[in-house]
């Protein structure tokens, strides 16, 4: 076994490589750039070296660098993580040339799976369904268009390299095609310096299923079922599952059968992952291998109670598989939620900034594997992924409810997050009924999570959260005050309706009447916290409260509620006063997110039609585009090809 291993990778995942390294008794060597000198990895593992600035480009993704650091630390093996290095071939040949072990796949099955192309025909040649599609790669828009109709609206375009949704457009039409194969080939070649992009069929309602597989030196391949990935963004899974209710028993064998066959057709050794689209009626059709560990490969460590990454490490030392097909056998159900920083509520834009408060959940059933602490910095530089908040139970109802109580106590501030609108998805009925594709939230939630209303057995209890908070505030600041009676008795407007509220103490929580209606709230609530954690009418309840210029905002399983609460006389001249109206920014075309423009399609001067494209900022390695939101005549150009530009920054205004 080996003695000591860099891992080539930062964040949750490479904290997640030194937990088990560490269970070994193995010792363990991070790597960092600038960015992430402090960062939590570097803190977790033995030892730690400096690898260059924090564009990944001359850092996590420099290999020469990367080997330095293994050769001069002294580590035998290296664990790439997922993302940057994970899947190149050339990297993978270097190591070996300096004496290094690759925890992962040889670098000829590396090379043949991570061509997308590549992986189809020989998927072919294996045996294995593909989607039907063009066999090479488009030279330009107009081969695009050609290839488009020939095989039929709506299209994928895809690149050849890499993976995580990048460089990948849907089409379904001339126009969105050529400006997809423009943003597919720009994103392909940012992300991973190739810039081949390839068309096939979109399978409409499709579902994203895979099979985990482990595979040695020694002939020996095995599969541990599979995962459900159809909760999507832009290509990016948010939310995975395991098992699939997807999935018979016939469909589950037939698919895990065409893994393992593409597997040993590319002697492939370590931990892997075959994709699989999946229509409506059980038809599959493979869709990449992913030569690394997944993002989601928590889930399958849960019902299986295999630990990936210590399989990893064996295969890589040598050691036949220490488990048979026979051995594998799955217990209850798992669900994770990929916490990210972005904002549900601006289109999930990116959010930067200083982690003020990160307080992770506790419970039976969860797992949480996380990048980051309290105190650290969210930037630019890198995925806005933050952390995976796993759950497992008896049964996917029991899953889905301890992943919900779990998300309602994650406490984050300082950037924007996405635990309520994870929170909102578990909750809906497609969710629950497994009626999933990737398609789902663009069908269920086509204008994100603005701000989603709380159902009528909710709103009363948050209003509820609301008035005692505001009566322990209220409470407190009387202390100093000699004979000041706190008034039991208020008033909490929500929107312009109001609502007669009561708080009455007593010991371990409250009585709060709201328009006659009584609540029983137990809870230790301290002045101060964010998380509002208790009971209500004896079952467990979890609110989050943040305080506003004029009351509180109240969030709970993905729905919040803005609560002004007013003494009785105070509500009555507060209704009395105008309400000031917002600054017109309308003439401004705005940064919704910091990034760098990556080009402007207009000049000064120039008149432009509502929804033509103004601008493309790149954030964290996608490329957004900016349309005119009306009609109008580019007045003055603020910020140009090559700016680096703050969320809310002018870029460009109108007459």
């Amino acid at each position: 076994m080996f003695a000591k291993i860099l891992i080539a990778n930062r964040g949750e995942i490479a904290c997640r490589v030194i937990r088990t390294a560490k269970a070994m008794g193995i010792g363990t060597v991070a790597v960092f750039s600038e960015a992430d000198r402090r960062a939590r990895h570097v803190a977790a593992a033995d030892e730690a070296v400096e690898i260059g600035p924090a564009p990944a480009a001359q850092s996590y993704l420099d290999i020469e660098r990367i080997v330095r650091a293994a050769t001069d630390s002294g580590a035998e093996a290296l664990h790439p993580g997922y993302g940057f290095l994970s899947e190149n071939a050339a990297f993978v040949r270097t190591l070996e040339d300096a004496g290094v072990t690759f925890i992962g796949p040889g670098p000829e099955a590396i090379a043949a799976m991570g061509d997308k192309l590549a992986a189809k025909r020989i998927a072919v040649a294996a045996g294995v369904n593909v989607i039907p599609g063009h066999p090479d790669a488009i030279g330009d828009a107009d081969e695009a268009v050609r290839v488009a109709r020939s095989i039929g609206y709506p299209v994928m375009l895809k690149a050849a390299a890499g993976g995580g949704g990048k460089g990948m457009r849907v089409a379904a039409d001339e126009a969105a095609v050529r400006e997809g194969f423009e943003r597919a080939t720009s994103e392909a070649s940012a992300s991973f310096g190739d810039r081949r992009i390839f068309v096939e069929k979109y399978v409409l309602q499709p579902r994203h299923i895979e099979i985990q597989v482990l595979a040695d030196a020694h002939g020996n391949a095995i599969h541990l079922g599979e995962r459900e990935c159809s909760i999507q963004r832009r290509h990016q899974k948010i939310i995975e599952e395991a098992p699939s209710m997807a999935l018979d028993e016939s469909t589950r064998a037939a698919m895990a059968e065409q893994a393992l066959a593409l597997v040993c057709a590319v002697d492939y050794c370590s931990a892997g992952t075959v994709e699989f689209i999946v229509d409506s009626a059980r038809d599959f059709y493979f869709l990449e291998i992913n030569t690394r560990l997944q993002v989601e490969h928590p889930v399958t460590e849960l019902v299986t109670g295999i630990d990936l990454v210590e399989e990893m490490i064996h295969i890589a030392a040598g050691a036949p598989l220490r488990v048979r097909q026979e051995d594998v056998v799955t217990h209850g159900w798992a669900i994770e939620g990929r916490v990210y920083a972005e904002d549900p509520e601006r289109g999930f834009l990116p959010s930067i900034g200083r982690l003020r408060r990160y307080r992770p959940p506790e419970g039976d059933g969860l797992r949480l594997d996380s990048g980051v602490v309290e105190g650290d910095e969210v930037t630019v530089f890198y995925d806005p992924m933050m952390a995976k908040l796993c759950a497992h139970g008896s049964d996917r109802a029991q899953a889905i409810e301890r992943l919900r109580a779990g998300l309602d106590r994650f406490v984050i501030r300082g950037v924007d997050h996405n635990l309520g609108f994870l929170n909102a998805v578990l909750g809906h009925e497609r969710f629950a009924e497994a009626r999933l594709s990737t398609d789902f939230l663009a069908e269920v939630f086509p204008d994100g999570c603005d701000d989603l209303e709380p159902p009528a057995e909710i709103r009363l209890p948050l209003i509820g959260v609301a008035a005692v908070v505001h009566s322990t505030e209220q409470a407190r600041s009387a202390v100093s005050k000699h004979g000041v009676v706190v008034s039991r008795d208020w008033v909490a407007l929500v929107g312009e309706r109001g609502f007669a509220v009561r708080v009455v103490p007593s010991v371990g929580g409250h009585t709060v009447t709201v328009n006659g209606i009584d609540m029983r709230m137990e809870t230790d609530w301290a002045l101060g916290a964010r998380l509002f954690e208790g009971a209500l009418a004896g079952r467990p309840f979890a609110a989050q409260v943040d305080r506003l210029a004029n009351g509180y905002r109240v969030s709970h399983r993905g729905s919040s509620l803005n609560v002004a609460v007013y003494h009785p006389r105070v509500a009555e001249l507060a209704a009395l006063m105008p309400a000031k109206p917002p600054p017109d920014t309308g003439n401004l075309l705005l940064s919704p997110m910091p990034g760098l423009v990556v080009s402007l399609a207009v000049r000064e001067g120039e008149d432009v039609k509502s929804g033509q494209p103004l601008a493309v900022i790149d954030a964290m390695k996608m490329e957004n585009v900016l349309r005119a939101a009306r009609a109008g005549t580019i007045a003055k150009i603020h910020a140009g090809q090559g700016a680096s530009v703050s969320v809310g920054e002018v870029i460009l205004e109108f007459e």
